[in-house]
């Protein structure tokens, strides 16, 4: 059972694919250093095989915006108000709720003339996860 399961979210949660070892050490590295700014808010990191994606979705207006297939191929950034980011928008989002230089960053990412960019490394990155540091074969995403 996940930690977003049946409970009312007072911080946004970031979904992972835990299955990706890339993923996973990503998501570990960012709990681990990006929580340590002084400006930072609370946030969690939830493996979208472990996470109430219904219940997100839910909170987000019950779309489809949060899915097993979406949160398979990027990961996502669900805020308690329902906003679903992902992808490049997700990470843009973490790190500006990370606080200090990290938020900078985050918020060019966000910027309109950047998205377009990051986007585009961001799905270079997701569809070459497999072979990143610490990827593995069962990183990679199935074909569509």
């Amino acid at each position: 059972m996940g930690r977003t399961e049946g409970a009312v979210m007072k911080d946004p949660v970031l979904v992972f694919d835990g299955d990706c070892a890339f993923c996973t050490t990503c998501a570990g590295w960012a709990e681990r250093y990006l929580r340590q700014t002084l400006a930072s808010g609370g946030w969690e990191a939830e493996p979208f095989q472990f996470a109430d994606l219904a219940g997100l979705d839910a909170l987000a207006g019950g779309r489809g915006e949060v899915s097993w297939e979406r949160a398979g191929r990027e990961v996502l950034w669900v805020t308690p108000a329902g906003r679903v980011y992902g992808g490049a928008q997700a990470v843009a989002r973490l790190l500006m709720r990370s606080g200090g230089v990290w938020a900078y960053l985050g918020g060019v990412l966000a910027l309109a003339p950047v998205r377009p960019f990051a986007d585009v490394l961001y799905r270079w990155v997701a569809k070459n996860r497999h072979r990143m540091p610490g990827g593995t074969p069962a990183c990679a995403l199935p074909r569509r």
